[in-house]
C-alpha cells in the first residue's frame, strides 16, 4: 500500500478518520476539541465524501447536552453519529450516554481529554473528564500520539459496529490534541472493507421506524430491570476480542503492531510501569536511557481501558517481573487510589505469583512530565520501601507526596535539531512555526514534531513554540 504522509495535529488526525465512518456529527465547540468539529463541518461544506459515499450532515446544537441528545437520537434513527468534547462538556453528555450505552448504540465520541473545573478552572489537559465517564458503559480507548489517533480512531469506529457498543476514544489534550506531527493517513478507500456489512445492516434494521416499529424508553419495575441491565454482559465480555480483531486489520494494512495492552521493553525486567496517553511515550523514551545504563525496565501501555481485559493485561506482564507503578493522570480524592491503579491492582489478583503494585499521580492540568520525572519514580519503585500515591512533577511542601526531583537529562535520537521560540498570542508567531513544520515534513525526508504552549489568556498571552526535526522518528513528547 503506497504511504500517505500527511502532517497534521491529533485533532486533524481524529477528524479525518472518524469522518470516514461519521454520517451525521453532532457538535457543540469546547477547548480543545473544537478543531475536530471545524475540520468535519468544513470538509462538510466541501463536499467531502465518507467511505459510504456520503457527505456528513453536521449539526451544531446550543449545548453539549444538545449534542448528546442528537447524537443519541440520530443513533435511535439508524445513522453512525460521532462527536467531539472534552471536560465539562462531555461530563454534561453522561446521561445521554448511559442511553446509548444502554441501549448498544454504535456512536464514537473523540474526546480531547481536559481538566475538570474544581478549585479553578483548567483549559488544560487530564484524565479526569475521561475517568468520570468510566462507569456508563462506553468502551473507553486511550491514544497515546497523533499517528495512534488515526489508527485507534478508525479501530474505535469499526469495533463500535460490529460490537453494537459506543467508544470514548481519547488523547490528551493540547498534550496531543494539539501537537503536530509527521504520521501515515489512512486512505478511505482502503477502510470500507473493513466495515461488517451484516452489523451495519443489522442497525439499520433496528432503527426507529414507522416501517417496522419498536418500543423503546420504556419505565421498568424491579421484576426485570435487573436481569435486563445484566444481560448487556454478554456485550462487554466479546468487545476486547472484537477491538483487537480490528487492531490486528488496522496493524496488517499500517505495518503497526497494536495490542489492547502494549508491551515496551526488556522482555526480563523485574519492575515495569503501567499508564495510558502520551505519557506512554516519555517512559518509552526513559526506557531506552535507562537500558544504556544497564537497567531492565519495561512498559504497559494500556489502550482498552474499558472493558478491563484481565486476561489480555496479565499477558503482557514479563514473568520476571516483581514490582509495578501505576500512572495515573487524575486525581480521585478521598479515593484509596486513583483507577488505573485500582483496575491494575485488582487485576493481579489472578496471578499466580506476587507483584509489589504503587501508583502515582502525574501531569495534571498539563503540567510537563519530563524524563527526569519518570527516572525518579523508577528509583522510588526499586527501592527498598516505595512510596505510594506519589506525585512527580510538583513539590509538595503540604502533604510531602512528592518524590525528589532530578536534573533534567537529553534522551532525544542523536542529531535532532530542537528548537524553542517565544511569541505573543496572535503576534502571527504559531501560524509561521505551524508553516515552517509542514515545508520541511512534506519537502525534505526528516520527521517534525511541533508543540505549542499557549497562555490560558490566550490573545495577547505568551506563547512558546516547540519544534523538533530528525531523521527518525520522534517520539518524546
Amino acid at each position: 500500500m503506497p504511504k500517505k504522509v500527511a502532517i497534521m495535529d491529533g485533532n486533524m488526525a481524529a477528524a479525518h478518520i472518524s469522518y470516514a465512518f461519521t454520517e451525521v456529527a453532532g457538535i457543540f465547540p469546547i477547548t480543545p476539541s473544537s478543531p475536530m468539529a471545524e475540520y468535519v463541518d468544513e470538509w462538510a461544506a466541501q463536499g467531502r465524501k465518507n467511505v459510504f459515499g456520503q457527505i456528513v450532515e453536521v449539526a451544531q446544537l446550543q449545548s453539549e447536552g444538545g449534542a448528546a441528545g442528537a447524537v443519541h437520537g440520530s443513533l435511535g434513527a439508524g445513522a453512525l453519529t460521532t462527536t467531539y468534547t472534552a471536560s465539562q462538556g462531555l461530563l454534561l453528555m453522561i446521561p445521554n450516554m448511559y442511553k446509548i450505552a444502554g441501549e448498544l448504540l454504535p456512536g464514537v465520541f473523540h474526546v480531547s481529554a481536559r481538566t475538570l473545573s474544581t478549585h479553578a478552572l483548567s483549559i488544560f489537559g487530564d484524565h479526569g473528564d475521561v475517568m468520570a465517564c468510566r462507569q456508563t458503559g462506553f468502551a473507553l480507548l486511550a491514544s497515546s500520539n497523533p499517528q495512534e489517533i488515526m489508527d485507534l480512531g478508525a479501530v474505535a469506529h469499526l469495533a463500535a459496529i460490529k460490537g453494537r457498543l459506543p467508544f470514548l476514544h481519547f488523547f490528551d489534550g493540547f498534550r496531543t490534541s494539539h501537537e503536530i506531527q509527521k504520521i501515515e493517513a489512512l486512505e478511505y478507500g482502503d477502510l470500507l472493507g473493513f466495515v461488517d456489512q451484516g452489523a451495519l445492516r443489522a442497525f439499520r434494521q433496528r432503527s426507529l421506524n414507522p416501517g417496522h416499529p419498536s418500543t423503546r424508553g420504556t419505565t421498568q419495575n424491579p421484576d426485570i430491570h435487573f436481569q435486563q441491565r445484566e444481560a448487556s454482559n454478554a456485550f462487554h465480555a466479546r468487545l476486547p476480542g472484537i477491538v483487537q480483531e480490528y487492531m490486528d486489520k488496522i496493524g496488517a494494512l499500517t505495518k503497526r503492531k497494536l495490542d489492547l495492552f502494549e508491551y515496551y521493553g526488556d522482555q526480563d525486567a523485574e519492575a515495569i510501569f503501567v499508564a495510558m496517553g502520551s505519557v506512554s511515550d516519555t517512559i518509552k523514551e526513559t526506557i531506552d536511557y535507562l537500558a544504556a545504563r544497564s537497567q531492565k525496565v519495561g512498559l504497559i501501555n494500556v489502550h482498552l481501558y474499558r472493558p478491563f481485559a484481565v486476561e489480555n493485561f496479565l499477558r503482557a506482564i514479563p514473568q520476571t517481573v516483581k514490582r509495578i507503578c501505576v500512572l495515573d493522570r487524575t486525581k480521585e480524592p478521598g479515593a484509596v487510589g486513583e483507577p488505573l491503579y485500582l483496575d491494575v491492582g485488582h487485576a493481579l489478583r489472578s496471578l499466580d505469583r506476587k507483584v509489589t503494585v504503587i501508583g502515582g499521580r502525574y501531569g495534571l492540568s498539563s503540567k510537563d512530565t519530563t524524563p527526569a520525572q519518570i527516572v525518579s519514580a523508577y528509583e522510588n519503585l526499586v527501592s527498598d520501601k516505595p512510596k505510594n500515591a506519589f506525585t512527580i512533577g510538583i513539590v509538595d511542601d503540604v502533604t510531602f507526596l512528592s518524590l525528589p526531583a532530578h536534573e533534567e537529562i537529553d534522551i532525544s535520537p542523536k542529531g535532532t535539531v530542537s528548537c524553542k521560540l517565544w511569541g505573543m498570542g496572535s503576534d502571527g508567531t504559531v501560524g509561521a512555526n505551524k508553516n515552517t513544520v509542514k515545508i520541511v515534513g512534506e519537502q525534505s525526508d526528516l520527521y517534525a514534531q511541533a508543540y505549542f504552549v499557549y497562555d490560558s489568556k490566550k490573545s495577547g498571552g505568551l506563547t512558546q513554540s516547540h519544534l523538533r526535526f530528525a531523521k527518525e522518528p520522534i517520539r518524546a513528547p
